[in-house]
């Protein structure tokens, strides 16, 4: 084994252990978490390797790389996730290799996605993506990272519903970096999973919650995320990005 494949089964033992470890505290089953490794910034071989140690599932947040590096790693049978903000523009590069999208947060863009997808014959899975800056209260979005207001989630569904060849998968959010849960994970991955849990009452198939990166996925276990989007603990600290 290479010295990088060798640094990166020791990365994944390690968040491996992370996970299984805040699964227990939190009294869920192991398999309840999927484990998706963002590799922006990193080569292809770096997902070749990842896919050889196991991995499933690697995530991307700018088409202008994700989608050769999909190209080049497309005999590798991985599930690819988008989960930058997304611009109608992109939208046709983006459903050709992704098969879920972690930031829908706009009517516009589900109409971008369902045309899009139609014209490649693939079924999207969405999450919308859902703003947490506001605290408590239903509030517009307060910053620059994405997102619905809490408040417009069942609109925004309702949308996601109605348009052919997209499927709703549930919700995805980040922790916030503003408002009153700033530097505070858990409150705020509480109030995303009521905001599942809601979705999930009228359909059952949106199970999805996907939340929790590096610094805090034992918060977003613990607050019941499905899937959580680890990349610096695994690839690396990232040289900065323009």
């Amino acid at each position: 084994m290479s010295a990088r494949k060798d640094q990166l089964a020791a990365n994944l033992a390690a968040v491996e252990e992370r996970i299984a470890a805040a699964c227990a505290a939190a009294g869920r089953a192991r398999e309840e978490v999927t484990l998706i490794v963002v590799t922006k910034t990193y080569p292809a071989s770096d997902v070749r390797h990842l896919a050889e140690l196991g991995v499933t599932d690697v995530a991307e947040n700018r088409d202008q790389e994700a989608a050769p590096k999909a190209a080049e790693c497309a005999d590798l049978g991985l599930n690819w996730h988008f989960v930058g903000q997304l611009q109608t523009n992109k939208v046709r590069s983006v459903v050709r290799y992704a098969s879920r999208v972690h930031s829908v947060d706009r009517p516009r863009l589900v109409d971008a996605l369902s045309a899009a997808a139609a014209k490649e014959g693939r079924e999207i899975g969405c999450l919308l993506q859902v703003a947490l800056e506001g605290g408590p209260e239903d509030s517009p979005l307060l910053s620059g990272r994405g997102g619905v207001a809490p408040g417009a989630v069942e609109e925004l569904a309702a949308a996601v519903d109605a348009a052919p060849f997209l499927r709703l998968d549930g919700v995805m959010a980040v922790a916030p970096l503003t408002g009153p849960w700033a530097g505070r994970p858990r409150p705020a991955f509480d109030r995303l999973a009521r905001i599942a849990s809601d979705l999930r009452a009228s359909r059952p198939a949106a199970a999805m919650v996907s939340a929790g990166m590096s610094s805090d996925l034992e918060e977003a276990v613990a607050a019941g995320a499905t899937h959580v989007r680890i990349g610096t603990a695994v690839l690396g600290v990232r040289p900065g990005l323009g």
